[in-house]
């Protein structure tokens, strides 16, 4: 308890300075009143999860708490975004009379029951135009690759190897999670924000939150302490906590953060997009000097998380919005420049000397094992997609048990290696239509708005430039944790703000 004292006095100074520096900015966005609300709730959960002696007390005190400021708040949407990595992830059974338990409940979980849910609801009842009515391409996309889910039963790696059997009630258990974890998300991201203020609200958001994670990431990584790692001790969750959040990872000398993530790799991909959304952002603050600040900010974070596939994909989202944005050449060109600049100065140091020889065919890799086991892995997932190309192996597993690793799990880094092996080419093409549309419907929009409205156009640019630094990005990372979250979030933005650019007048 503790240690879990020390951490929390940590978390919540940093944090509020954190908030406190980023009020003025935030304020731009949001109102006072949204933001104040959500700034306390995020205090009086973190306090609750590191003095609670067990997750259910969390429980108990956070759903109240969240039922009432999702409905006071403005947009519940930016309500989620800031309080989604409140603290990681952790699944815990749901314990029932008569099975062995129910499922398991996490903080994604408890904020898609309290807040998404009760605003997909409400949305239901009011009649407005200016939003999505219906059920569009990206809807049938994202149902259809449910529908295969449940058809196609993939089981769970269990360290103990067993295979369980499908039942009737796994799935309905199962296609009721799909629409709690995934469809309920994307249908209040492309229904609320139907208007900028409520766009920019939910990105300004990300981008708060964004910035407490980094600076949480920058003091675990110069201290070499996970600050949320003993969380679950206080929670009785023993080993089922620390295998996931208790291991601590060094790369180059240097402890790897994730702070409330979950996971570095996870940790990397949101300040990743919180970098692409503030690329937009920063045209609304004066100060260059906080322009400046904040994008640092995210770097000084993503080089604490030591996240290989994050921080190309950062510099992809950096290069894809210069590109796709208004005065692509001199953009183009500065992006060079700054890339260029950026590269050169991080190798110059010990840090950064580091992390440049990590990425695997940059410099001498110091995890050349890592690199060698991606290859065997894209190999063997090559080998197995071709014996059933069409619906996948939902046993594909059994067959690399050569690749299982010293922490007992097959480590498939790859989601589109992932998707195809377990169901097939057309998962693969109904689980890419979800961000595939939403990208050239979001450019289209773009274009769309560049003639009436350049601001909401750069707006559009920064989705587009998100949306193709996540298609690089998943490619070298499982879909877990807020790799899925965001997944289909930005494909919920990228719907609402297309079908923006379909209505008359701006919005």
């Amino acid at each position: 308890m503790i240690i879990n004292i020390k951490a929390m006095i940590v978390v919540l100074a940093i944090a509020a300075v954190v908030f406190r520096l980023g009020k003025p900015i935030a304020l731009q966005f949001s109102s006072a009143s949204d933001f104040a609300r959500r700034r306390n709730v995020w205090f009086v959960l973190t306090a609750t999860a590191f003095l609670s002696p067990s997750f259910w007390l969390y429980v108990l005190i956070a759903t109240p708490l969240l039922a009432w400021a999702g409905r006071k708040d403005s947009n519940p949407l930016a309500l989620y975004l800031i309080l989604l990595h409140v603290i990681p992830p952790v699944p815990v059974d749901i314990p029932m009379v008569g099975i062995k338990q129910l499922f398991p409940l996490d903080n994604y979980r408890l904020l898609s029951f309290c807040v998404l849910i009760p605003a997909a609801w409400r949305l239901k009842q009011l009649r407005n135009s200016s939003r999505i009515r219906g059920l569009t391409a990206m809807d049938f996309s994202i149902l259809a690759f449910g529908l295969l889910q449940l058809l196609q039963y993939v089981p769970p790696d269990l360290p103990d190897h067993r295979i369980l059997q499908d039942s009737a009630t796994n799935v309905l258990r199962r296609g009721f999670l799909y629409f709690v974890d995934i469809y309920v998300l994307y249908f209040v991201a492309s229904r609320t924000c139907s208007n900028r203020r409520a766009m920019i609200d939910a990105m300004s958001a990300v981008c708060l939150a964004g910035a407490v994670m980094a600076s949480l990431a920058m003091f675990e990584s110069v201290r070499s302490w996970l600050l949320y790692s003993n969380l679950g001790d206080g929670w009785g969750l023993g080993e089922a906590y620390g295998y996931l959040y208790h291991v601590y990872v060094f790369r180059g000398g240097f402890l790897r953060a994730q702070a409330a993530a979950g996971h570095a790799l996870v940790l990397g991909y949101l300040l990743a997009i919180a970098f692409g959304f503030w690329l937009y952002l920063k045209s609304h603050v004066k100060s260059p000097w906080r322009r400046i600040a904040v994008a640092t900010l995210f770097w000084l974070g993503l080089l604490a998380s030591q996240a290989r596939g994050p921080i190309l994909g950062a510099i992809a989202i950096y290069l894809a919005f210069s590109v796709l944005g208004p005065r692509a050449v001199p953009r183009v060109i500065k992006a060079a420049i700054v890339v260029a600049l950026l590269v050169g100065t991080v190798s110059l140091t010990p840090f950064g000397g580091r992390v440049v020889n990590s990425i695997p065919f940059f410099g001498e890799s110091t995890e050349r094992a890592s690199v060698d086991y991606r290859q065997q892995l894209a190999e063997r997932s090559w080998e197995l997609i071709q014996l059933h190309p069409f619906l996948g192996d939902p046993l594909a597993r059994t067959k690399m048990e050569d690749l299982r690793q010293g922490e007992g799990i097959i480590d498939l880094v790859n989601t589109y290696a992932e998707v195809t092996l377990f169901y097939g080419s057309i998962g693969f093409l109904l689980f890419l239509a979800v961000i595939m549309i939403g990208l050239f419907k979001a450019y289209r929009a773009s274009k769309v708005f560049a003639r009436r409205d350049p601001d909401y156009a750069l707006l559009g640019i920064s989705l587009v430039a998100c949306l193709s630094g996540t298609l690089l990005m998943i490619g070298n990372a499982s879909l877990i944790n807020g790799y899925e979250k965001f997944f289909y979030l930005l494909a919920g933005l990228a719907a609402a703000y297309a079908y923006m650019g379909k209505l008359p007048e701006r919005r």
